[in-house]
């Protein structure tokens, strides 16, 4: 397991599902994590700030200690309809939370990111921005815009030896996907077959891509959109 002693990692989402087992990882390891969200994680030792992903602008986090290794910003949303159903709206509402609210914990960290020399930021897409499904039309969308920002910021901030990268999973067991009833038993078997891999993912599959690119080990690793999802994305 890589080792994160002295290293300050900031969760964003870490109540459940991959941010929650993300921070588990990382607290396994040795780091001081710290997290954001509308609760408290439960079974992680972290100094925990209150934030709104939904509400990007009105929340504090000046608790935040000044050198940050590591941001993770894992909130998420799976809303599938038809386009037809859809409202602007829908469309507002998982931009904020996917792509607005990124760029505001961004924007008020990046000073704490620049101390670090080489930090290392990790953000999620999805399996569906690069694939066309049907009825993910407003999630594509968001998560096609956090893709162009990774690639963006990546190019910014290389030559100050900032890595940003972003794990576009497909279908993966967490609480958001059972709550939208993509992950129940009568469904599990066929849509693991719809994997190369013969099975959907799991939230410890995922974090272990995201402590991999937290850690010194990805050192050359930057403006990657990787895919964790059983090959669904590039096998037939």
């Amino acid at each position: 397991m890589n080792n994160f002693e002295g290293k300050n990692i900031l969760i964003v989402g870490a109540s459940s599902g991959i941010g929650q087992a993300t921070a588990q990882r990382l607290q396994a390891a040795g780091a001081t994590v710290f997290t954001a969200g509308r609760r408290q994680p439960e079974g992680i030792q972290s100094t925990h700030l209150t934030w709104d992903a939904t509400q990007p602008g009105e929340s504090d986090l000046s608790g935040l200690p000044d050198t940050l290794h590591g941001l993770v910003y894992a909130p998420g949303s799976i809303r599938l309809a038809p386009f037809g159903r859809l409202t602007l709206d829908h469309f507002q509402e998982d931009f904020t939370l996917n792509v607005l609210g990124a760029i505001a914990i961004l924007k008020t960290v990046m000073p704490a990111l620049l101390q670090s020399k080489s930090a290392s930021v990790v953000l999620f897409s999805t399996v569906a921005a690069q694939l066309g499904f049907g009825l993910h039309s407003s999630v594509s969308v968001s998560k096609s815009a956090v893709e162009g920002l990774t690639k963006s910021l990546a190019a910014e901030y290389a030559p100050q030896h900032i890595r940003f990268n972003t794990v576009a999973p497909s279908l993966t067991d967490t609480p958001l996907a059972q709550s939208a009833g993509l992950v129940s038993p009568n469904r599990l078997e066929a849509a693991g077959k719809r994997h190369p891999l013969g099975r959907i993912g799991t939230s410890a599959d995922i974090a272990g891509m995201v402590t991999f690119l937290l850690s010194e080990e990805s050192g050359w690793v930057t403006g990657q959109i990787l895919g964790v999802d059983g090959g669904m994305s590039t096998l037939k």
